[in-house]
């Protein structure tokens, strides 16, 4: 690897030098791992997930941020598949199919059909959607901003929110649209809660701004909201319509009052700049992991060819310390076996967790339902079902991610001798959005039956009464119908309509009761596969991270033994010229570290270079 200049210098020429180091060292799993960094930095992507409940404007807001039609927007429309949106040279869209037991499939499908496709497409071939991706020439794209639209959440039959959470834990930001015409309600704050522990860059859009006059004071009662709720997120008041009329217009006045230049400044301040600073740290440490393991393997022979006495020594001390890592490669086992325990733990707190909130849910509505009509408020029993149905998966998606962290800080203990170690990003495995799709449907109760229904319910009850008194009467003397019979028959009519109206109250209850036992019984069965799923990306992630930091210790060890080895009884004619070799080598490294630290320390520039 050449020296580096002691100026600034771009960070993929410093990672193709190291690249070339490694690969030349023989070292392909630091290869590897410089080769994903280094696509980082030359493709860096923001991935900005934009959600809210029903009817809050996400599509007219994705179109007005892009200042394109791109998304479906309309009083009865609304978006039922997630929808990326990256840049391409030219309009395309597809459809990212999944099957089980085999990869996901992109199928490219007509661009101006995006507004129209639906979960039951025939273009899916009888395959689940996982979400459209549509590639558009646009310059905020152009920047790396990746834009997801996700279905809305919190109504009947709408996405679920852990399926949001899912894509929340992954994205750069999370932007939750609320539109100006109330407070936020409980179930928003919930939510914004949720995603705040998943996402550390969060933003409220209060949108709408344009319709309500009253704005601002709903602007003050959400951000008194969010401070009771301790939510730490930006609150953004904007309007996509006078955004869309600036654009038309080119009115600068306009553009301001949308807005959107606020929203803007977010973006760059909070997640373009934070994302990089994120970046330079991950490349940082990279370098500085490669510099230390290409140096111990330099260093070893360097000292064992100037000085054959010292060579000796170190290669004792190099067994040595091979002995120890081959001590840590068979504790393996142990790490693995915290590992697996952690995980079968971790799968059976999560699914009792999953369970116990169901099961409060079902208490709680069993109890609703028993004292009151479903029949008269099954709307409202629905949207509280779901609503409460979202809280718990998400509540339960946060439990799945916190024990995952503490399980990797366990295992991480176990590496303690060859230092700190990094610990991998378990959100990773987290990036689910199959389960974007409501897990379940609440059917309609049969409706109650109609007022002839019941005249002729009372009509056929009073009948026998009057048959049966008027009968009687007539032995002394009377009519069959007469003030007796018929008094008696309003008696009888009455008590069977009433009895009548019980039976049919408590059928439907017994069938509410089962309605919700089977939406429960359906949201448990989804939940359970999307859990298991998701642990199981969780304890692969882990597995092939501690995995890595024991195989790069041994081998880094086995390389230095090798080369001191090979430095003792390398001729002497050879020595001198390897000599000055291996002497360059290590100041290479040694400058290469000196940058890795030096990042550390440096902002650095937009352009992605710190100075030598």
């Amino acid at each position: 690897m050449g020296t580096l200049a002691p100026n600034a210098v771009p960070l993929t020429t410093v990672l193709a030098d190291t690249v070339a180091a490694a690969r030349a060292a023989g070292r392909d799993d630091l290869v590897g791992r410089l080769e994903k960094v280094t696509e980082r930095v030359r493709d860096p992507r923001h991935r900005i997930v934009v959600t809210g409940q029903l009817g809050q404007g996400k599509s007219r807001f994705v179109n007005a941020l892009l200042g394109l039609d791109v998304c479906q927007v309309g009083d009865d429309v609304t978006t039922v598949l997630p929808l990326q949106l990256s840049y391409g040279a030219q309009q395309r869209a597809y459809l990212v199919l999944s099957a089980p037991g085999t990869e996901d499939e992109r199928v490219e499908i007509p661009f101006d059909e995006i507004g129209v496709i639906d979960a039951r497409s025939p273009l899916a071939q009888g395959r689940q959607i996982v979400r459209i991706e549509a590639e558009l020439p646009n310059q905020l794209l152009a920047d790396g901003i990746v834009l997801i639209d996700t279905p809305g959440v919190g109504g009947h039959g709408s996405a679920c929110a852990a399926g949001v959470l899912g894509l929340a834990a992954a994205a750069d930001a999370v932007l939750v649209l609320s539109d100006a015409s109330t407070e936020l309600t409980e179930p928003e704050l919930t939510f914004v809660r949720q995603i705040r522990e998943l996402c550390p860059t969060v933003a409220v859009l209060l949108t709408k701004t344009d319709l309500y006059p009253h704005w601002h004071r709903v602007l003050e009662a959400d951000r008194s909201h969010l401070t009771r709720a301790e939510a730490d997120v930006a609150l953004i008041p904007v309007s996509a319509l006078l955004r869309a009329h600036a654009l038309r217009l080119q009115d600068a006045q306009l553009g301001q009052e949308s807005g959107f230049g606020v929203l803007f400044g977010f973006l760059r301040d909070r997640v373009v700049a934070r994302d990089q600073a994120v970046t330079r740290q991950a490349v940082a440490r990279e370098l500085q992991s490669a510099a230390e393991h290409l140096a111990l393997a330099l260093g070893s022979e360097l000292v064992a060819l100037r000085d054959p006495a010292l060579g000796s020594a170190a290669v004792d001390e190099l067994q040595s310390a091979r002995a120890a890592a081959e001590a840590l490669q068979r504790r393996t086992a142990s790490w693995q076996q915290t590992l697996a325990d952690g995980i079968t733990d971790l799968v059976g707190d999560v699914d009792h967790d999953l369970r116990d909130r169901l099961r409060g849910i079902a208490r709680t509505g069993q109890e609703w339902i028993d004292e009151n009509d479903p029949g008269r408020h099954w709307g409202a029993i629905a949207e509280w079902l779901s609503g409460s149905v979202d809280t718990a998966l998400g509540d339960n998606l946060l439990l799945t991610h916190r024990r995952a962290e503490l399980l990797a800080e366990r295992i991480a203990d176990h590496f303690a001798e060859v230092g700190a170690v990094e610990l991998p990003e378990v959100h990773a495995g987290m990036d689910d959005e199959s389960t974007l799709a409501s897990s379940g449907s609440l059917a309609d109760l049969e409706p109650d039956i109609g007022f002839t229904s019941k005249v002729l319910v009372g009509m056929r009850g009073s009948y026998g009464g009057v048959l049966m008194i008027g009968l009687a009467t007539t032995f002394a003397g009377l009519a069959m119908l007469n003030p007796i019979s018929l008094g008696a028959g309003l008696i009888v009519g009455g008590k069977a309509y009433r009895d009548d109206k019980t039976a049919r109250l408590a059928r439907r209850r017994i069938e509410a009761n089962a309605e919700v036992r089977r939406f429960l019984d359906d949201v448990a069965f989804q939940a359970a596969k999307d859990t298991k799923d998701r642990l199981h990306r969780i304890h692969r992630a882990l597995r092939d991270h501690f995995a890595g930091v024991a195989e790069r210790s041994l081998r880094s060890i086995d390389a230095s033994l090798r080369a001191a080895q090979e430095a003792a009884a390398m001729a002497a004619t050879h020595r001198a010229e390897r000599t000055v070799v291996l002497e360059r080598q290590l100041n290479a490294v040694a400058e290469l570290r000196r940058y890795a630290e030096t990042m550390q320390l440096e902002p650095g520039r937009a352009d992605g270079t710190v100075s030598g």
